[in-house]
């Protein structure tokens, strides 16, 4: 380290010499970086958290590019008026389509869905059921005549009266499937409830969901166009509302802006105005403590002065932050949920760097030393540590680039990068600020006295013995209970409450409402392969007593793709005609009987141009034709994500006879990989994280007692996180994990400055080391702290988990080298086991 150091001190010495090329060389570059940084956009969709090349990502993209994967804006009309709400319904639609988008010189809305033409199914009914409803159809039919048929014999005795028997009454549900289909395949005419005082109508979004401007223009206009139609005036009854799932889309970008911009706000105004009260009262203190004769400034000088602290650290870290997220736009485009709030906490973390090295320099000037000897030393003396607990930080993050979960990846390039160019920035643009500020004696520095002069103080940390006891006894307690750290897996937990979409659901509940949610997609290559996999599927629900698997169907079941199968299909409702016209049926009127009779007509398959368009809206592909794919619905919700898990486990990868493996697609899917390749990682990355921090430290101290030492902080304060995380009962999720080896990199640069400057000092110097370099990592962590800390006020459950475990893990690993760190070493210095 001292190598490398001294081959970088000429160009600490370049920058004293020219401090006006140094500034300004960083500020053109940070200003030409920074018009890239501002153009990196925030991407909420989770797929793209995986990578590109896992199976299910490929797939759903896939399925996206086929089916296309739009969301509708929904308006919800309400009154006691039926036909109120269906003419204003119309009234809307017209309106709706002729809006205007003058920016794009588009429409808004290319299409609406509202009435649907349900005749045509209920005449056809039987050709879109699958062949296994047909079948069932078939046996219950059977049974209704046979049952028929013995009621009408005299000598028929019925028996089963007399006993409750399962297996009696199954003829009964051999209706409920197709029942259930045929309520999900033929709605009523219009959306509505089931009192027909609620109307919903569905407009389909010429713009791109992930356009913030457009969303923003499209509602605004919307509600400036409902509002001109004057409803209220004409239907005084009559409630308007409209949003959806494109509404909450636009709330969570909207959200997440917001939680960057107010979290920034708070945490980097309150890392300056810390550092800004520090520097203050150190300068000043430092000043007073010099040579009374050069004591020529008054506090209001002093004052006036006191933002130049935050200018000669600032202006390197603001230069940094452009630097790195300038590459993060050429490398990787976008920022996700995770990484979106790496500024404030780069912000946080970069400017350790610099206090350590302003304050040392203060020290250093204070003790007499010219600028430029002041600059050299504090360069040396302080760029050893400054360089480890960079170097060991950046490392622990960039480990995470080569995690497959990008949530991770992503989130450790950017932070790492951040690291290292702060450091080059405080090491070597710093310098030449405070050249800059001393030639305008704007510094106001003072020469110590000889009577204030600094004394080397032998002194013994108190109660050593105490601290170490009590710390191993309540690691030993945490280790005792570790085990019972959770994993939180309920997805709702993590993500934001928008009180205006669920208003909405409540507002628009009942109608066309369905059970059969979160469905999982296969595409299939051929029809022969799609009809194997609905067959391997449906195996896998009878064969398995914990399957995760409501129903499979494929569409080609309702709309057959070959003339032999269609041949077949006609055949069977030719039969079931045929039951139906049986004396013993035939007379019989009832619900179900009715609706066979009427779905029983079909004779020759019908046109595709016959079959609504609301229908094939959901069957065709964007080239206009029939989808090859299968649906696999879900017996449970999904937002556990252990349920979600086991389902993806289920039917995530199904392989067909020839060898062919397909793999199951939908957001839930790729939520459910997600979770689990992150969980899979997680230790790893720890278990790396821990190793290259190590190296680091036993590089940098070249002794292997040395480096443990440094690492107690840091592994103690861990075990400390833990406990706290038991006690309040904060569990792990995908969030907060993210930041666990980011942790460990950060919490051990306390430990480092620690011993680095202990081992400068020399034996018995603790009182010098924790008066001047305590003060400095006190200082440092406290603005990391603050950095992560505005994430508690984010709105987002999920960053707020990793603002608290943050907070906690370094304040714990803050504590520990300011308590423990020192005891052991006093315990370990009186046994005569510290060497220097």
């Amino acid at each position: 380290m001292n190598r490398l150091l001294q081959f970088l001190r000429p160009l600490v010495r370049f920058n004293y010499s020219h401090p006006f090329f140094a500034i300004s060389l960083g500020l053109v570059s940070a200003v030409i970086l920074a018009g890239f940084a501002i153009q990196l956009k925030i991407d909420t969709d989770i797929a793209n958290l995986l990578p590109k090349s896992n199976p299910h990502v490929q797939s759903l993209r896939q399925l996206q590019a086929t089916l296309g994967g739009e969301t509708v804006m929904q308006v919800a009309i309400r009154s006691p008026r039926f036909e109120d709400n269906i003419a204003f319904a119309e009234e809307l639609i017209e309106r709706s389509l002729n809006m205007r988008d003058e920016s794009r010189n588009n429409t808004f809305f290319n299409r609406a869905e509202f009435r649907r033409d349900t005749e045509m199914l209920r005449d056809n009914a039987l050709w879109f059921a699958t062949p296994g409803e047909l079948t069932e159809i078939t046996e219950w039919l059977e049974e209704e005549i046979q049952q028929a048929r013995e009621q009408a014999n005299p000598f028929f005795i019925d028996f089963s009266d007399d006993y409750e028997d399962d297996d009696i009454a199954e003829p009964t549900r051999n209706l409920e499937d197709f029942r259930t289909a045929y309520n999900e395949l033929i709605p009523s005419e219009y959306p509505v409830n089931e009192d027909s005082t609620l109307v919903i109508v569905s407009l389909h979004p010429t713009g791109s969901q992930s356009n913030i401007g457009y969303l923003e223009d499209m509602f605004e206009e919307y509600g400036n166009m409902l509002g001109s139609t004057e409803y209220q005036t004409r239907y005084p009854e009559m409630e308007v509302v409209f949003g959806g799932r494109l509404k909450r889309h636009l709330n969570e970008l909207e959200s997440i802006m917001s939680d960057v911009f107010n979290s920034f706000a708070l945490g980097v105004s309150s890392v300056i105005l810390l550092v800004l009260l520090f520097f203050f009262f150190k300068k000043y203190m430092s000043y007073r403590r010099g040579s009374r004769g050069d004591q020529t400034h008054t506090i209001w000088s002093h004052l006036i002065r006191a933002p130049i602290p935050m200018m000669v650290i600032g202006i390197p870290l603001v230069v940094s932050l452009c630097w790195t997220f300038g590459i993060a736009y050429f490398v990787l485009g976008t920022l996700n949920t995770m990484t979106s709030v790496l500024f404030v906490i780069l912000f946080g973390l970069g400017i350790d760097y610099g206090i350590h090295y302003y304050a040392r320099y203060i020290e250093l000037r204070s003790d007499g030393q010219s600028v430029q000897e002041a600059l050299l030393h504090a360069y040396e003396r302080t760029g050893a540590a400054i360089m480890v607990s960079s170097l060991t930080t950046s490392a622990a993050l960039f480990v995470l680039t080569v995690a497959d979960f990008r949530g991770f990846s992503e989130f450790g390039f950017i932070a790492g990068t951040g690291i290292l160019l702060a450091l080059f920035c405080m090491l070597f643009m710093l310098p030449s600020l405070l050249t800059l500020f001393e030639r305008f004696n704007w510094m106001l520095l003072n020469r110590r006295s000889e009577a204030n002069g600094k004394e080397a103080r032998q002194w013994r940390y108190p109660f050593s013995k105490a601290i170490v006891a009590g710390s191993i006894l309540l690691s030993a307690a945490v280790l005792f209970q570790v085990n019972k750290l959770e994993f939180e897996y309920q997805f709702g937990e993590l993500e934001p409450e928008f009180p205006e979409y669920e208003a909405f659901r409540d507002f628009t509940s009942g109608v066309d409402e369905s059970s059969r949610r979160n469905p999982a997609y296969i595409l299939a290559d051929t029809d022969e392969h799609l009809f194997e996999l609905v067959e391997r599927v449906r195996e896998m629900k009878e064969t398995n007593p914990e399957t995760m698997i409501l129903d499979v169907e494929a569409l080609q079941e309702r709309f057959p793709p070959s003339n032999e199968l269609v041949g077949e299909k006609l055949e069977t409702i030719s039969d079931i005609r045929g039951l139906l016209d049986n004396p013993f049926l035939a007379d019989q009127e009832n619900e179900d009987l009715d609706l066979l009779r009427r779905g029983a007509g079909t004779v020759t398959p019908p046109d595709m141009e016959e079959i609504p368009d609301f229908l094939l809206n959901r069957f065709m592909t964007r080239e206009g034709e029939l989808g090859r794919f299968i649906i696999i619905y879900p017996n449970d919700g999904l937002s556990d994500g252990r349920k979600s898990i086991a389902f993806k486990e289920e039917i995530g990868r199904i392989e067909v006879s020839d060898g062919q493996a397909y793999y199951a697609a939908s957001t839930s899917i790729v939520a459910a990989e997600m979770l689990d390749l992150m969980i899979s990682e997680s230790p790893y990355m720890v278990a790396i994280t821990f190793i290259i921090v190590f190296a680091f430290m036993r590089f940098s101290f070249r002794s292997f007692r040395w480096s443990l030492i440094a690492m107690i902080p840091l592994i103690t304060g861990l075990l400390f996180l833990f406990g706290i995380m038991l006690l309040t009962g904060l569990n792990f999720n995908f969030y907060n994990l993210v930041v666990l080896p980011a942790i460990l990199g950060i919490g051990c640069d306390n430990g480092v400055h620690v011993a680095h400057r202990y081992l400068d000092e020399g034996r018995n110097s603790m009182w010098d080391v924790l008066s001047s370099t305590g003060q400095h990592i006190s200082i440092g962590s406290l603005t990391t702290m603050m950095g992560f800390a505005g994430l508690l006020f984010t709105s987002h459950p999920g960053l707020q988990s990793i603002g608290l475990m943050a907070v906690a893990g370094i304040g714990m690993t803050l504590l520990t080298a300011l308590t423990l760190l020192p005891a052991l070493i006093q315990i370990l210095g009186d046994r005569n086991w510290i060497r220097f």
